[in-house]
């Protein structure tokens, strides 16, 4: 496929790094863009990601019509973190034939939590004779293909224990925000408790390595705590003062005969001092890997949506998942 019609569906920090990358490859053609954001509605997309030229693509605020005028061969859609809010969207998209990679987290590995949404969306996209993914960083590559990419290594796998750690401060704002950045614990409970602070993802996660195992897992615990500042800490988009939330701690275990198989560790906070992602595999042989620094979420969720494209359009009709397309790689472009 020489020129790879491609349209944008959400242009925050995501979307908009995402239509970067796109726009500057070989072989892809920006044909649509959709946003609610009323200020971006009518501008030019090159004018919206700051591309420093214009593309002769506006901004639409009608996602059907936008679709069905754009004739994309793929949707990127950067939105919502919540499958049932993204629905509507992908029936949209669906309906005009075009492939979807969405950085949804919950589309990342639903047979687990939303059953009834991906035997839908699997529904639509088999009659569109379409793809659809979703994926990114986290869920989607550091806590899950990963290490089960690393598990082909072993003649017996017993235990996998999985670390996340970023200084939040270099991530962007809505990221600072869903981790609770600047509440304080009050405020952190409530929202803890109405499921909107917390990384969404790692029960995702831990289902997509026990199935890839074969592993049947007893339960999936998910737990969030609220990391407080000591010395005031300050990114460029807000400050937390001492005694304030300025970040989580988040742990997700996959039970397996009442034993821990699967641990999830997720740390991301202002002024975390060491950024990294380890990856630990008790069994044989025991492998053990750390990336120092740690996988930087915001370019890498973009950079895997992107390379992610040629996988889609050449993969059969129906919901996809990171585990079952092929291996994921660096896409230059054509």
């Amino acid at each position: 496929m020489p020129n790879i019609r491609v349209m944008h569906f959400g242009l925050g920090p995501i979307g908009a790094a995402v239509a970067r990358q796109v726009a500057g490859r070989p072989g892809f053609k920006i044909v649509g863009a959709v946003d609610t954001d009323p200020s971006m509605i009518g501008r030019d997309v090159g004018d919206v990601i700051d591309l420093g030229k214009r593309l002769g693509v506006r901004v639409d605020g009608d996602a059907g019509r936008a679709v069905k005028a754009a004739k994309p061969h793929v949707v990127v859609h950067c939105t919502d973190s919540s499958i049932k809010k993204a629905v509507a969207d992908f029936e949209a998209i669906l309906r005009a034939k075009a492939a979807v990679i969405s950085t949804t987290e919950e589309l990342a590995y639903p047979g687990y939590t939303h059953v009834r949404q991906a035997r839908q969306i699997h529904a639509l996209a088999k009659k569109a004779k379409v793809a659809v993914l979703g994926t990114g960083v986290n869920p989607g590559f550091a806590m899950d293909t990963l290490p089960i990419a690393l598990t082909a290594a072993c003649e017996r796998v017993d235990r996998i224990q999985i670390s996340r750690v970023q200084d939040a401060r270099l991530r962007r704002l809505p990221f600072q925000q869903k981790i609770g950045a600047g509440l304080t614990t009050e405020q952190f409970q409530k929202k803890a408790d109405e499921g909107l602070v917390r990384h969404v993802g790692l029960t995702e996660s831990i289902a997509m390595i026990a199935d890839a195992l074969g592993w049947t897992l007893d339960r999936i615990t998910d737990d969030v705590l609220p990391k407080l500042a000591t010395v005031t800490i300050s990114s460029e988009f807000l400050a937390v003062d001492p005694g304030y939330v300025c970040g989580i701690i988040q742990d997700g275990i996959g039970y397996r005969k009442g034993q821990p198989v699967i641990r999830l560790h997720l740390e991301a906070y202002l002024g975390a001092p060491d950024s990294y992602d380890t990856v630990d595999i008790e069994g044989s042989p025991r492998l053990s890997m750390k990336i120092p620094g740690g996988i930087p979420g915001d370019l890498a969720t973009a950079s895997i949506v992107v390379n992610s494209i040629p996988k889609v359009l050449a993969a059969a009709p129906g919901l996809h998942t990171m585990r079952d397309l092929p291996l994921p790689s660096f896409y230059p472009g054509r």
